[in-house]
């Protein structure tokens, strides 16, 4: 696994490219967000998918979140209500994920039984920068151990993953909390997960 330390707030953009093109050629790598790290690859690579299913340690997990660039672009993979656009133009970029329904055009491994998918645009400049240059969505899949435990510790985190992944971009240990997960594919918003993040004003 190749391993690059970024700075925090000015990440410099030759690792951010060599983790694209690791994905453009279908490889899998480790980056980070506003909350934990997260496994990720081009959604749309099939190949790549199974290995970070693999990598999870469950063949039939559901890949649910990915990462979009912005909230323009999120109309491409799913259905957004009014008001679901409405609420997620006020949250993001932030630590939250959002279930809508998935549109055609999303692969079915991404989808849940019904028919949804979590979609996040995280508040951190390397996953931002990760996906506009890809020009796709990236999985986005925490780093836990084969229990379940999450990992925030990047050294920690390359030691697991060290054979698994083909890249790893660290910066620095985050906060470790989740995000939190607001299904907006009803008529109003559901609480599915309390975690990073303010929810006072959706409840």
């Amino acid at each position: 696994m190749e391993y690059y330390e970024l700075h925090p707030v000015n990440p410099e953009l030759r690792f951010i490219n060599k983790a694209i093109n690791i994905l453009k050629e279908g490889g899998v790598i480790i980056y980070p967000t506003d909350t934990v790290y997260g496994i990720g690859c081009d959604i749309f690579n099939k190949q790549a998918l199974d290995r970070v299913k693999e990598i999870k340690s469950n063949p039939d997990i559901k890949l649910l979140s990915f990462i979009c660039p912005d909230l323009k672009d999120i109309a491409k993979y799913a259905k957004v209500s009014d008001y679901a656009y409405k609420t997620m133009k006020r949250l993001l970029p932030g630590p939250y994920t959002f279930i809508l329904p998935a549109a055609k055009n999303v692969p079915k491994k991404l989808w849940s039984k019904r028919k949804t998918v979590g979609i996040r645009i995280p508040d951190h400049p390397v996953a931002l920068k990760i996906v506009e240059g890809l020009g796709n969505p990236i999985v986005s899949t925490s780093t836990t151990t084969r229990k379940g435990e999450l990992l925030i510790d990047p050294l920690e985190i390359r030691s697991v993953f060290d054979f698994q992944v083909d890249l790893m971009l660290a910066s620095g240990n985050l906060s470790g909390t989740p995000s939190s997960v607001i299904d907006l594919s009803g008529e109003e918003p559901v609480i599915v997960r309390e975690g990073a993040g303010d929810i006072t004003s959706l409840t």
